[in-house]
């Protein structure tokens, strides 16, 4: 008996696979699109010195003084601007600070803008220490490159969790709508074939790419920007396997009732939307106020990513993930379960 039940499961998989593979586009976007994203974005955000400070100095009388002190300056790059351009420029983004001469001269600058307060600390210190000011000692400067800083280390799980989340949903979610829509599942319904079979041959097949996928992006990393893993391999792909597996009951979820192609792409961007942006996969999700904090930790995407994060970046183990880990399992479990009660195959 249990031979003859797991029969559908694996033909109904190795059906998937094969249409799969003859799918150029899905191809691209699971394979191609995290490299290219992460070549570009790696580029973009390289570890480089910072640049000088953009400074704009408004010519009225006594700006060819300050124009002559800057110039002498290497971290600042100084421009003179006429009255009329000067506000146009700084509200542009164009300068970083707006220096207006006079004794003493007056700063202009956006002070929700981080550069703009760099520009105006650096500004200021070349025209205290050109007027004369003594520093009461010279701090020793120690300069430190952790491994795993930048954003290209702190970028890739990100990525990483992300193609995961997207594969889970768009190659499933569409898989199943499509076929309902082709008629193709209404034929099943006469087959002794439980749901519970064509559902987990969904996830399995899509378990199927996990370690390739996982691989290409880790590759990728590694050999163009020397990206490390600092964490045990296993521990990333026991995450990589459990995302998948959430991702896929998420998937199968917003699936089992969506009867148009339409449907399910509002449905699908329903699900991802809040996960782009709030699960901090660009940039961190600390960035948020503190009263959602409880939202986005719940989110699944988020526990991925910084589970991930957790064990590339920092090595830690995988038993320190454990909550990342439950909230994950709890996702798939119930997604899983509820798409198994609400599937129909019309």
């Amino acid at each position: 008996m249990p031979e003859r039940r797991s029969r559908p499961i694996v033909e109904l998989t190795l059906a998937r696979l094969r249409e799969f593979l003859r799918e150029p586009d899905a191809l691209f976007w699971v394979f191609a699109f995290p490299v290219l994203m992460a070549l570009v974005l790696g580029i973009a955000f390289r570890a480089q010195e910072p640049p000088p400070v953009s400074i704009g100095v408004v010519q009225t009388a006594g700006a060819d003084d300050l124009l002559r002190t800057f110039g002498g300056a290497n971290e600042v790059r100084v421009r003179a601007l006429a009255p009329g351009e000067a506000d146009g420029v700084l509200r542009n983004g164009e300068v970083a600070l707006l220096v207006l001469p006079g004794t003493p001269p007056t700063y202009r600058y956006d002070p929700t803008r981080p550069e703009s307060h760099i520009a105006r600390l650096t500004a200021d210190n070349v025209l205290q220490r050109a007027a004369g000011r003594q520093d009461a000692w010279t701090a020793r400067d120690e300069r430190v490159v952790t491994p795993g800083s930048r954003y290209i280390d702190w970028l890739l799980p990100g990525l990483l969790g992300m193609n995961i989340m997207g594969t889970g949903l768009w190659s499933i979610g569409f898989g199943v709508v499509l076929s309902r829509v082709r008629k193709l599942l209404k034929r099943l319904i006469a087959t002794p074939m439980p749901r519970s079979a064509y559902l987990l041959s969904q996830m399995f097949s899509r378990l199927g790419f996990l370690v390739l996928e996982v691989s290409v992006l880790l590759i990728f990393g590694r050999l163009v920007f020397g990206v490390q893993v600092h964490g045990s391999l296993i521990a990333v792909g026991v995450l990589c396997f459990l995302g998948a597996f959430t991702f896929a009951g998420l998937g199968l979820l917003l699936a089992s009732r969506a009867k148009t192609i339409e449907a399910m792409s509002g449905l699908m961007n329903l699900a991802m939307l809040p996960m782009w942006l709030l699960s901090g996969v660009f940039f961190s999700s600390t960035n948020f106020p503190e009263v959602a904090q409880p939202f986005i930790q719940a989110l699944p995407l988020t526990a991925l990513v910084d589970a991930l994060r957790a064990v590339m970046l920092e090595g830690r183990s995988l038993a320190s993930t454990s909550s990342e880990m439950a909230v994950l399992g709890a996702w798939g479990v119930v997604c899983f379960a509820l798409a198994l009660k609400l599937f129909r195959w019309r």
